[in-house]
């Protein structure tokens, strides 16, 4: 049973989120729309340390502890937002969380649709991956990400995967967008549970993200990519969220292919709910940073 506040938040994102995603004309109209700042929000600046640089064209933020020395192990984090929307302050606490942990936590804020497609994400996130593992072990690194970024995540540990290059300790992902095209025929009957996606405005969304290739392609959909010699990867996933009936997919084929996954299912659960101020979202919190401490 989801908990009252897991409740009450769920009619009030039917409301507020899934409403901007419920037609093609609506979701066209939040892609066009001026992007969020998308700078770590003052307070954080003063209580971490917090450094950017640019690495191909786009803004790349280091969190690190405010006091002690460098950290001897990394998190590399790609926020979601359906790949039109910029990071939120929801992330920035999560990385603030990880980075308590005595992570060095690197943030790219990869180009957004419709300005940008996948092709300018994927070499970007390779050279950040290459440029924060030549300074930490990768095995005491961490990919992560949500949604969007969730699936990034897990093509950036495909590619490493199929390259031979060493691979990140473990991929912690929220809800990833694995499957660019939505077809499963699970995904409908869970749809109308879900009180934050759609598939319409999700449609429209990846078709501004993919410049035209095939949303099958395992850059736009790493579930048909090849699994084997990845990462184990903890994936969390609600109940009431679409990409649930995927995730299990996902569970499925990396596990044909000896790829460790745990699938943590959260009942009730709406979309990225680790991100969000509940006791559903607070427990899992505490898992993905109890992981941390182990690197």
């Amino acid at each position: 049973m989801p908990s009252v506040t897991t409740r009450a938040l769920s009619l009030l994102f039917r409301v507020t989120r899934k409403r901007q995603m419920s037609t093609p004309e609506r979701a066209r109209r939040r892609i066009a729309a001026p992007k969020d700042d998308s700078a770590p929000p003052a307070p954080m600046r003063h209580a971490y340390r917090v450094t950017e640089r640019e690495v191909d064209g786009f803004p790349v933020y280091t969190v690190r502890p405010k006091d002690g020395p460098e950290p001897g192990k990394a998190v590399l984090h790609l926020h979601g937002g359906a790949y039109v929307s910029s990071i939120t302050p929801w992330h920035w606490r999560l990385v603030a969380l990880m980075a308590d942990q005595g992570c060095r936590v690197e943030v790219p804020l990869y180009g957004l649709a419709p300005d940008h497609t996948h092709r300018e994400a994927h070499p970007f996130v390779d050279r950040v991956w290459a440029d924060l593992t030549a300074e930490v072990p990768a095995a005491r690194t961490v990919l992560a990400g949500d949604s969007a970024g969730g699936g990034l995540a897990a093509a950036l540990d495909q590619r490493l995967a199929a390259r031979g290059s060493e691979g990140p300790a473990r991929t912690i992902l929220l809800a990833p967008w694995v499957d660019a095209a939505l077809d499963n025929p699970e995904v409908a009957a869970v749809e109308r549970r879900d009180p934050w996606l759609a598939r319409a405005g999700l449609h429209e969304c990846m078709r501004a993200w993919s410049g035209g290739d095939d949303p099958a392609d395992p850059r736009l959909s790493p579930l048909y990519g090849e699994h084997t010699g990845t990462a184990p990867m903890d994936v969390y996933v609600g109940t009431h969220d679409l990409f649930w009936p995927d995730l299990r997919r996902l569970r499925e084929r990396r596990e044909a292919a000896g790829a460790r996954t745990d699938l943590i299912t959260c009942p009730g659960a709406f979309h990225v709910y680790p991100l969000v101020p509940c006791p559903e979202g607070r427990r899992a919190r505490m898992r993905i940073l109890a992981a941390l401490r182990t690197l």
